[in-house]
């Protein structure tokens, strides 16, 4: 079965649809071991917009928790913009997103915050500190591209190949292959130093998914990922962006609940919490609204389950979509 998969750096591509086997194989395209360009996940009329069931394999077991980092869902938003062309100016974005963001039901901590790309106008609402959970692979993978960059080293066919797991099917057992490869917290730390992202800080002993992250660092990353002034070269840039682009059917939820172009690029992360059986989930990534390409973080703890952390996050990427663009 095929289907139309656009790309905003290369035009319509006609691409092999990805699906989910019988016995919960996910097939992959074969692309001789890297993708041209980004794809971009599209969501067709065969799919529903309703959330789809998440992958069900475990996110890192947890160490013993006496404190955790937590965010805060009180009204404190921020907000900047810049450009005459924001549907929404200056200090209102405040305002308008605080004021959609709390319509959303929700339960435990939340954060979100968005960024214009053409304009610079980005707003923030709540703040604090959460777990990553599982969208600290794209980090992971970032690291390594920065890190074979400044080697002037390529990955290798094998490393591509984790990465592609990783990234499409959020494969724990090759998160922990690469997060070995980088070295680590203390490659992550590296790496996070020079991407610009002052608020976030590995998790320690293996515990990849239990990084430290806010929704304003979050933004950071997704600019190293996608914007014109990165760390990262453009090669490195597609290659992970293209695999943002096809992340599995039963992922496929989040940030995209405010795409209204049909292509967008995310990674997503859920995990339940050891110490109180309460959800983080989180979900970051690029989508198109109101014609405006905007970045969107959404950092959740405290949700009763997965479904209604899903839910949660999904209201609150599209209340901060329509905040900042009036539409």
């Amino acid at each position: 079965m095929t289907g139309m998969r656009r790309s905003r750096f290369g035009g319509a591509l006609l691409l092999p649809v990805l699906a989910l086997t019988a016995g919960g194989v996910y097939v992959a395209q074969a692309d001789g071991g890297g993708r041209a360009a980004p794809v971009a996940n599209v969501r067709t009329a065969a799919s529903s917009t309703a959330p789809a069931t998440p992958d069900a394999s475990p996110e890192p077991s947890e160490p013993s928790e006496p404190s955790e980092p937590s965010g805060t869902t009180s009204a404190s938003a921020s907000a900047s913009a810049s450009g005459s062309s924001a549907g929404v100016a200056g200090a209102d974005l405040t305002a308008a997103l605080a004021s959609a963001a709390g319509q959303v039901p929700a339960q435990g901590e939340v954060s979100v915050a968005v960024l214009d790309t053409a304009s610079g106008a980005s707003a923030a609402y709540g703040g604090g500190s959460f777990v990553t959970a599982s969208i600290v692979k794209a980090d992971i993978l970032a690291t390594l591209l920065w890190q074979r960059q400044r080697a002037g080293r390529e990955l290798s066919a094998s490393e591509r190949a984790t990465a592609a797991l990783m990234i499409e099917q959020s494969d724990n057992d090759a998160a922990d292959t690469l997060w070995a490869a980088i070295g680590g917290a203390a490659g992550l730390d590296e790496a996070n130093a020079a991407f610009g992202l002052t608020a976030t800080t590995a998790g320690t002993d293996g515990y990849w998914g239990l990084t430290s992250t806010t929704t304003g660092d979050q933004l950071r990353l997704l600019q190293v990922v996608f914007g014109a002034d990165s760390p990262l070269g453009s090669a490195s840039q597609q290659y992970l962006g293209s695999l943002m682009g096809q992340v599995a059917a039963d992922q496929d939820w989040g940030v995209s609940a405010a795409d209204q172009d049909g292509a967008y690029t995310l990674k997503n992360g859920w995990l339940p919490r050891s110490a109180t059986g309460l959800w983080a989930v989180n979900s970051i990534g690029e989508v198109t609204h109101d014609g405006r390409r905007l970045l969107i973080a959404v950092l959740t703890e405290g949700s009763a389950d997965e479904q209604a952390g899903i839910a949660t996050v999904e209201g609150l990427a599209k209340a901060a979509a329509t905040a900042l663009t009036g539409g």
